[in-house]
């Protein structure tokens, strides 16, 4: 079974490891992705989010500077293997690949405050293959407040009421921006009131890269019914994340068999059948997350379709959820 994963940290993993001296090589490597596991996991696409963490860098440099320094590095690594997978930014180059027998491999950004509210630096971005972006991580920024905005309630020197804790100005203009230059907007990470806002004004599909069912599991980084219905209503999609903290109430990830694939399964049905099958698709999480369950890393990818047939979903209903749902927004919006 072919499959496209919208969303793993992998690349940012292995550049923070390389800036330690450890030897981290996309080839192989003691990960969650490598070229040999997506293979092996039958990805015809794997989506690479760049990522900076604005305390981390403790004024070394900025996010953006971080973020372009990991864009180089994700440049240079894949094109070390030309056979084996092609970078892509448009749904033509996917296509391209798949006929050559290669794995494809895009670019998105976890954290809009990289961009520092500067739609200049969106388009430069854009124009060094980012075609997927969330307006934020943990941290309020220029753009929008994230669904955990109650640990960082304060913002520009005032509390801000959860009323306000939506798009700013700068972040529907970043909307605007994205939907105009052919960027997927990703709510994934943002807030209840963000994530209503974007499906009031968008014009073309958008993502929940790696999100789950708040009815099936609280954690507020999981959606509701009415944002599901939203993101389906638009022709998006949300991806299913293996954490076990999304995947199950009160699950530890540091906790062996905190979850299971049934409860990977278990969201994928909520999913279907609050936004239909055309809504779902694979947002694992990798290198983002600790694993804790059956599946442990994205070689093992066989073991989901295996749970899904076993749940008597059918062929064609795997094939959506694995690929077909995530190929046609690229096909429209890229």
């Amino acid at each position: 079974m072919k499959a496209v994963d919208m969303h793993c940290d992998t690349i940012t993993e292995m550049y923070a490891k390389r800036l330690e001296g450890a030897a981290c090589d996309m080839q192989a490597n003691d990960l969650h992705v490598d070229l040999g596991k997506l293979l092996r996991g039958g990805y015809m696409l794997q989506n690479f989010a760049v990522f900076a963490h604005r305390d981390h860098l403790q004024g070394k440099m900025t996010m953006a500077e971080y973020a372009f320094r990991v864009i180089d590095f994700f440049l240079t690594e894949l094109r070390r293997y030309p056979k084996q997978v092609g970078i892509v930014t448009c749904f033509a180059d996917m296509e391209e690949n798949e006929r050559n027998g290669r794995l494809s491999a895009m670019l998105t950004m976890e954290e809009g405050g990289i961009c520092e509210g500067k739609l200049e630096y969106l388009r430069i971005f854009y124009e060094l293959g980012v075609r997927m972006f969330t307006f934020t991580w943990n941290f309020p920024n220029e753009l929008a407040f994230p669904n955990r905005v109650e640990l960082y309630g304060v913002h520009a020197g005032r509390f801000v009421p959860e009323t306000e804790r939506g798009l700013t100005k700068t972040g529907f203009a970043f909307l605007e921006e994205m939907e105009r230059l052919g960027i997927l907007a990703d709510v994934s990470h943002l807030g209840d009131k963000g994530i209503f806002d974007v499906i009031g004004h968008a014009k073309r599909p958008f993502v929940a890269s790696h999100s789950n069912a708040r009815a099936i599991c609280g954690h507020p980084r999981n959606l509701t019914d009415p944002m599901i219905r939203g993101i389906a209503e638009h022709g998006g999609v949300v991806g299913v994340n293996y954490c076990p903290a999304f995947l199950k109430d009160k699950a530890e990830s540091n906790v062996p068999n905190a979850v299971s694939l049934n409860d990977v399964v278990r969201h994928i049905r909520h999913l279907i059948r609050v936004g239909g099958e055309e809504c779902v698709g694979l947002g694992s999480d990798f290198d983002g997350t600790r694993l804790s369950f059956e599946m442990k890393d994205a070689g093992d990818l066989p073991l989901l379709e295996k749970k899904l047939c076993e749940e008597r979903f059918t062929d064609e209903q795997i094939e959506r959820i694995f690929y077909k749902n995530v190929m046609r927004v690229y096909r429209d919006v890229l």
